[in-house]
C-alpha cells in the first residue's frame, strides 16, 4: 500500500462516489482536495521522483538563480526543493499552475510545512511565464497535458532560460513503444492501482476522463524532443511501469 506522508489530502473517492461526471478530467476544487492521495496511489514511484528532485536541486541550484516548478499542482516538488536548499544560498523558487484550486491548496500545504515564505506561487499558464536564470526546472507530469504541437516550443523556451550547468527534470506518463509493450504497461499500472485500493469502476472512470486530456508518448519521443530543443545530454534515470523521469542538461 502506498501512502502519502507529506500531503494533508483527503482520501480519493471521486470516481467511486460519482462526484465527477462523464466529462474530461479537470483540476478543480474536488480534485485539489484529494490530489495528494490520488497521485500517491496512482503513480508508481512518485515518492522516489519527489525525493530525487530534492537531491538534484541541491546538486544544481546556484545562488542568485531561480528554480521553477512548472505545473506545480500542490507544490510538492517546490516543497522538497525548498527543504533541500536551506543552506544552499539565496535561490528563488517559483511554482506555477493554471488551476486556482491547486494554487490555493498548494498555499495551504506549504504553510503547513512552514515553507510559505520560501516559494513564490503563481496562478498562470506555464507557457506564458518567463524562464530566466534557471538552475533547476521541474516538469513533473505536466507536459503530457499540453497539446503535442506545443511541447517542443515550451522546451526550447525553458532551454533558452537555463544556466549552462542547470538541469531540467521531466517526469511523464509514457506510452509503450509497441502495442504489446503498451498493453503490458497498462496492465501493470492497473494492477498497481488495484493494490492501492481502487476499484474496477474507479479505474475505468478515471481512465475514460484522462484519455480526453492526457496524451502520453513513448520514452524515445521525449528524448528526441529534448535533443531537438537544444539539450545536449538527456538521461532517463527512473521508470516504473508507464511512468518515467529524465534529467536533461543544456
Amino acid at each position: 500500500m502506498v501512502t502519502n506522508s507529506t500531503s494533508r489530502s483527503e482520501r480519493d473517492r471521486l470516481y467511486a462516489e460519482g462526484r465527477i461526471g462523464e466529462g474530461s478530467f479537470v483540476f478543480d476544487e474536488r480534485v485539489a482536495a484529494v490530489f495528494g492521495d490520488m497521485i500517491s496511489r496512482s503513480v508508481p514511484g512518485y515518492a522516489t521522483v519527489l525525493a530525487t528532485t530534492g537531491l538534484l536541486a541541491r546538486r544544481h541550484a546556484r545562488p542568485g538563480s531561480t528554480l521553477y516548478d512548472l505545473g506545480c499542482s500542490l507544490g510538492a516538488a517546490s516543497a522538497v526543493m525548498a527543504e533541500a536548499l536551506e543552506e544552499a544560498g539565496a535561490c528563488r523558487i517559483v511554482a506555477v499552475d493554471n488551476a486556482p484550486a491547486m494554487i490555493e491548496r498548494a498555499r495551504e500545504e506549504l504553510a503547513a510545512r512552514d515553507l510559505a515564505g520560501r516559494v513564490e506561487l503563481r496562478c498562470a499558464d506555464l507557457r506564458e511565464v518567463p524562464v530566466e536564470r534557471a538552475s533547476v526546472v521541474v516538469l513533473n507530469f505536466t507536459l503530457q497535458f499540453l497539446p503535442r504541437e506545443e511541447r517542443l516550443e515550451l522546451l526550447r523556451r525553458i532551454r533558452r532560460g537555463m544556466l549552462p550547468d542547470g538541469v531540467l527534470i521531466l517526469s511523464e506518463k509514457i506510452a509503450g513503444a509497441t502495442p504489446e509493450e503498451e498493453r503490458l504497461l497498462v496492465a501493470l499500472h492497473e494492477e498497481f492501482k488495484r493494490a492501492n485500493g481502487y476499484s474496477e469502476l474507479e479505474i475505468a472512470r478515471k481512465r475514460s476522463a484522462l484519455e480526453r486530456v492526457l496524451v502520453p508518448e513513448p520514452l524515445e519521443a521525449h528524448r528526441r524532443r529534448l535533443a531537438e530543443a537544444g539539450f545536449r545530454r538527456v538521461q532517463p534515470w527512473f521508470q516504473c511501469f508507464n511512468f518515467a523521469s529524465l534529467v536533461a542538461h543544456p
